[in-house]
């Protein structure tokens, strides 16, 4: 979260372009070992389900980050999965907070 903020903050003060910047790890990872780790991160139990009809997915993901090192000087600090832990734990605290005030149930399938 905090390099999040950082980048955020850098390039509102030094980022004055139409393009687009990533912002993030440079990172690259397969999208399944992705959804183990969240799963292993949040403790999910249950079973990943690939849909094998719709192989033609995006199998691993990697940001290219280098326009954001180079227009403002960022670059991300925290490892991925420290960063991916912070941003469950916060997750975890504003979604309670947040839904204290509303009436949220959920289906069968954990789905609201």
């Amino acid at each position: 979260m905090e390099d999040a903020a950082e980048g955020i903050l850098l390039a509102a003060e030094r980022y004055n372009k139409s393009d687009p910047v990533n912002l993030g790890s440079d990172l690259e990872i397969f999208i399944k070992d992705l959804a183990e780790l969240i799963g292993r991160l949040t403790g999910f139990k249950g079973k990943i389900n690939w849909d094998r009809s719709k192989p033609d997915g995006q199998p691993r993901r990697k940001l290219d980050t280098n326009r954001a090192e180079r227009e403002f000087g960022f670059k991300a600090k925290l490892d991925f999965e420290e960063g991916l832990k912070g941003t469950i734990e916060w997750y975890k605290k504003n979604w309670k907070v947040s839904n204290e005030k509303k009436d949220v149930s959920f289906n069968n399938n954990g789905m609201l």
